[in-house]
């Protein structure tokens, strides 16, 4: 018991904790571990590892890091909720310093009538102003963007990874463009300063009751919530696809480690058939799936294997890309490379140790052999969003296109690849979604009317070879919005650069910083 200081009645503080400190936790009727020290200070046990160790002994771990007790407004009522459910409550720190400074602070904004903290604790319910769901391009951009405009603002962010990962830089990845170790921070130092992490996963979005609950048995309440969760990968949507995936030349870019193994089929490759392909719409960067089978024609073409080497590009859709004006120059890079196009064929199974895929290829089914095969799975909204109240009939984040507000609730926005607006899944669209929800979102919050709108930006950098670009910029209706004096619907070098060198630093310096320089929304015709 010496390691545990009783601050309150029920609440306890400690120093940095071990494995071992969890069973003698719980053995003391600790329900719920908070932990105020940040990953990465120095010599620490991380904080997922003495999560595992309390879920496998049924106490909730909740990820919390505070710096300094500028950081407390709202601490306290913003855990009420989610960790003071039954029993105890321990806080730690390096030292248990922060952990006992914080709760001093804290406890004062929950003393009640009677005086008594611990009754405040135990009935309040949480008054966070805005969570985010998900801790993505998404949600670092919206937190960062919010604080810009309000510093005051309490902001909630629930993410339960600890690694944030540049996606855009999985193609390039796989084409031997990108170091993979340049994709990867940590999530804890891209947090903004002033924002809590919840390091959870969201089970449900009750949007009746104004909570958002959690995996670790805790709930989260808002006054406004903004969704931008990203999308699912449906691996289990193509028969066979998971149990070959990243062995027997079967491959995909969508995560990370996979990228890094297209790359080696690729360098091994001399001779045979490659396949490509693409699945129905919607789906996050529709130009992914064909800028590999580019990167991979350039790299066979320079290296002298493109004569042997056989490409196919099956796609479910109709055409080679959703914008016509990018098509002719996309065509130029298809005849180059010989390859063969099959629109509106769906890759359905793959059967990695008989090298062979099976296609739907109008009414009929259509198998290919294969030596290597790059594939893009289904994806469909997580499955909490998918099960709530909140989605149109495909199963999408219903929001107004414009506004990007819930068609229902007017205090909940989304933002990023869960959203059912008719755009590119794209970091770009992005870029240009979240100042028009941090403008109307306080504008709402304000009693004011919202005026900012959202155009359908989206921008895809088709990679057709390396060291040159296709820049498709454009907006809903596939209205092309160049943001840049060059024409996009050639190939060019500047492309290449801005793809290859630029992109990168705008989305880590820019863009996840709150630094908006040129996303400014377009304004409302007509106020909502």
């Amino acid at each position: 018991m010496s390691k545990f200081k009783q601050l309150a009645p029920g609440v306890f503080v400690a120093g940095q904790l071990e494995v071992d400190d969890i069973a003698q936790a719980h053995a003391l009727g600790i329900k719920t571990i908070i932990c105020n020290r940040p990953d990465g200070e120095s010599g620490q046990t991380l904080s997922s590892t003495l999560a595992a160790a309390a879920s496998d002994l049924g106490v909730a771990f909740v990820y919390m890091p505070m710096s300094s007790p500028a950081d407390t407004a709202g601490f306290a009522k913003d855990c009420a909720v989610q960790l003071q459910r039954e029993g105890d409550i321990l806080l730690y720190c390096r030292s248990g310093r922060r952990s006992s400074t914080l709760w001093e602070v804290a406890k004062a904004e929950l003393v009640t009538d009677t005086g008594s903290a611990q009754a405040a604790v135990q009935g309040v319910g949480s008054t966070t102003n805005i969570v985010i769901i998900g801790g993505g391009a998404g949600g670092i951009s919206m937190a960062a963007s919010l604080m810009k405009r309000d510093a005051s603002l309490k902001i909630s962010i629930i993410e339960p990874s600890e690694k944030h990962y540049y996606q855009a830089g999985f193609t390039l990845v796989g084409g031997g463009c990108f170091q993979p170790d340049n994709t990867i921070r940590d999530e804890s130092r891209l947090i903004p300063r002033g924002v809590r992490w919840l390091k959870a996963s969201v089970t449900e979005v009750q949007p009746e009751s104004n909570t958002v609950q959690l995996d670790n048995g805790g709930s989260v309440a808002y006054d406004y919530l903004v969704v931008c969760p990203g999308l699912q990968l449906h691996w289990a949507g193509i028969e066979g696809l998971e149990e070959t995936l990243g062995r027997n030349g079967v491959s995909s870019n969508y995560l990370l480690p996979y990228a890094r193994y297209t790359w080696q089929c690729l360098q091994n490759m001399k001779s045979g058939r490659a396949l490509f392909t693409q699945p129905p719409m919607p789906i996050k960067c529709a130009g992914a799936p064909q800028k590999i089978m580019y990167l991979a024609g350039h790299h066979w073409e320079k290296g002298g294997q493109l004569k042997n080497v056989d490409i196919e590009f099956h796609t479910a859709t109709p055409a080679l890309f959703g914008v016509p004006a990018f098509v002719p120059a996309l065509e130029t890079y298809i005849d180059r490379y010989g390859v063969d196009l099959n629109f509106q064929s769906t890759l359905l199974a793959v059967d990695g140790s008989a090298k062979t895929a099976r296609f739907k290829q109008g009414g009929a089914e259509v198998v290919k052999e294969f030596d290597f095969i790059h594939v893009v799975p289904p994806q469909i909204a997580p499955d909490f969003i998918r099960s709530s109240e909140l989605v149109d009939e495909a199963g999408w984040l219903a929001v107004q296109p414009d506004t990007l507000q819930h068609v229902k609730y007017e205090n909940i926005f989304g933002v990023g690849d869960v959203i059912n607006a008719p755009n590119a899944k794209t970091a770009a669209a992005v870029r240009k979604q979240v100042p028009v929800v941090a403008d109307n979102l306080l504008a709402l919050q304000l009693g004011k009317p919202m005026a900012a709108s959202y155009n359908g930006y989206g921008a895809c950098p088709l990679t057709v070879e390396k060291g040159k670009v296709v820049l498709a910029e454009f907006g809903y209706g596939g209205k092309l919005l160049p943001s840049l004096p060059l024409d996009g619907t050639k190939a060019n070098r500047f492309g290449w650069v801005f793809k290859r060198y630029m992109l990168p630093a705008i989305y880590w310096d820019l863009m996840l910083k709150g630094k908006e320089i040129m996303a400014k929304p377009d304004r409302l015709t007509s106020s909502k």
